[in-house]
């Protein structure tokens, strides 16, 4: 391997030769303590910016052992490290020079949630980090000069001030490292107390925005604070005991007047199947990760799709069994929804009134009166929600302001009166008594959903290209010649994920024999992936933009892909 100086001198050669020249630098090189790779270089000073990594050993960076033990510290610890390197970036990459992304340094810029990464990895005996650097130019003509200084001196400085241990700060990695073990502690535990989420008293659960994920800062914000008769406690390896509100495995009704908070706790709730970082607010609201949030979704796309559980008997004797559309309603994309995350596995239903088809969701008693049963095809959601638990299992957690008729079927009523929690249980479960609704009719059990995906459905090519995979933020995947609309996937977090998930319905390929159901697939590559990591899903050169992600959402936009074809 060539070292330091050898691509140093390299750069300032190529001073004013055309820009395909600096295809000649790609190849690993020796620095002091670590290795640099130019692993991708980018055609034109205005294309994506090229890939390089760094390879340090572990014993180089000293780091102790007991900041990576385990699988949630590794992951802390990894995370950690990204956003120390991104802000090292922005301390020291400040002047632009030259032409398009001349001169840009970037790496994958994470949210509030920590995700396992491919940005930085732990290897071995070795950490990597990946990330991109614009190879600077004037017009199309190699700027050398800047491009030697960029690697001599810029990049070095920034990995002194970010992947070094001494040079870290020892308190703040630790409690970041101490939080992300507990949380998964809390999660690991959840069954044991019949709970399937946890809320931890102080938590600060409002955004700051519709569209800024980060903890409200303003004055008049209520910290959560659980009732007496919810309230349980954990025993943390870290961090004692804290106690909070427990939501128990059943059906739970969240009501209130608008504006009290309710859509505010299940948001929370939906994005707790991840961890997230130390002063979110949201640190210790702990959700298992087989939730899934559940709504209406008009327009997408389903095939062969067994919907008769909720749907039947619709006009000119369109088949619910087998049930295809391509643009499909509210009342459809719902029932598909739902039975297509029982499908993969989900043990808990997430649902908030104001996403959902009202339809749906209930039928009073005038309207059954005016449209009878053999005129409806839609059984509504509330003739199946204690079902859905009593016989299937699936628990379920439901927003509902306007609808009293839910209060029959709910275990547990927590009502939000400005921003603070009510157990209401004992008193809706009075109401039902005095004026109860009429009975929703006697629902079996959902049936067994074990669809078989075709071989021929997961072509990627476009043009010359045999793979093309990019992403538009998290709503849009674009997959070969096909645009994947994922807008409805709420708890997508991060452009990452979706990244991953497109090159993870590709690798899914190998596993897609016309005998495998969709479970077995997304569980098989989900298997390759905790096993080797998100680099299996690499076709070249290792990537930097991949995040974790849950089957639920790679079989989600499987089934919102138009190529599908089931068997």
């Amino acid at each position: 391997m060539q070292g330091k100086e050898t691509l140093i001198q390299s750069f300032i050669k190529l001073e004013g030769k055309p820009y395909p020249a600096y295809k000649a630098l790609k190849n690993g090189y020796q620095y002091d303590d670590y290795e640099v790779w130019i692993d991708h270089v980018q055609g034109d000073p205005f294309a994506l910016p090229s890939k390089v990594r760094i390879r340090m050993p572990i014993n180089v960076a000293k780091f102790p052992e007991d900041t990576f033990s385990n699988k949630s510290r590794e992951t802390a610890l990894c995370d950690f490290l990204l956003r120390r390197f991104a802000r090292s970036i922005d301390n020291y990459n400040k002047e632009k020079e030259g032409s398009g992304k001349s001169g840009v340094i970037d790496i994958d810029r994470p949210g509030q949630e920590v995700l396992a990464r491919s940005s930085v990895v732990k290897k071995n005996d070795f950490l990597e980090v990946r990330f991109l650097v614009g190879l600077p130019a004037f017009g199309r003509r190699i700027a050398g000069k800047i491009a030697a200084k960029i690697f001599s001196e810029t990049i070095p400085r920034i990995i002194d001030n970010s992947l070094y241990f001494q040079n870290l700060p020892y308190e703040e990695l630790y409690k970041y490292i101490k939080i992300i073990e507990d949380a998964d502690f809390i999660r690991s535990k959840l069954s044991e107390q019949n709970l399937i989420a946890f809320i931890a008293d102080s938590s600060i659960l409002p955004r700051a925005s519709g569209v800024d994920p980060r903890p409200m800062r303003e004055n008049h914000v209520v910290s959560f604070e659980s009732c007496q008769s919810l309230r349980v406690g954990f025993q943390l390896p870290n961090h004692g005991y804290i106690t909070g509100m427990g939501i128990r495995k059943g059906v739970t009704l969240i009501v209130g007047g608008g504006y009290h908070g309710k859509s505010t706790l299940l948001n929370a709730l939906e994005h707790g199947v991840y961890n997230h970082i130390p002063g979110d607010g949201r640190e210790f609201v702990i959700m298992d990760h087989d939730a899934v949030k559940i709504r209406a979704e008009d327009g997408r796309s389903i095939r062969n799709l067994n919907i008769s559980p909720f749907i039947s008997n619709l006009p000119f004797g369109k088949d619910t069994i087998r049930f295809s559309s391509s643009n499909a309603s509210g009342s459809t994309s719902q029932a598909a929804n739902i039975l297509e995350a029982i499908e993969v596995g989900a043990q808990t239903l997430l649902l908030d009134e104001d996403t959902l088809a009202t339809n749906f969701m209930i039928r009073d008693k005038r309207m059954k009166a005016l449209i009878t049963r053999d005129k409806e095809p839609i059984v509504p959601f509330i003739d199946h929600v204690r079902s859905l638990y009593e016989k299937n299992g699936i628990s379920t957690i439901l927003v509902m302001g306007g609808c009293g008729d839910y209060l029959e079927c709910a275990d547990v009523v927590i009502g939000m009166v400005e921003y603070k929690p009510y157990d209401l249980t004992e008193q809706a479960h009075q109401i039902v008594k005095i004026d109860s609704p009429a009975k929703g009719i006697n629902v079996t059990s959902v049936p067994a959903i074990l669809r078989i995906p075709c071989k021929n459905s997961f072509d990627a090519s476009r043009g010359k290209k045999s793979v093309s995979i990019n992403t538009e933020g998290i709503t849009v995947l674009n997959y070969g010649v096909y645009r994947i609309q994922v807008w409805g996937l709420e708890q997508l977090v991060h452009p990452g994920q979706l990244m991953a998930i497109g090159y993870a319905i590709y690798y899914a390929q190998r596993y897609v024999d016309e005998k495998r159901t969709m479970k077995e697939i997304a569980g098989l590559v989900l298997k390759d992936i905790e096993e080797k990591g998100l680099d299996c899903l690499s076709l070249q050169e290792p990537r930097g933009d991949f995040s974790w992600f849950r089957k639920y959402e790679l079989v989600a936009a499987i089934n919102r892909y138009r190529g599908l074809n089931i068997k």
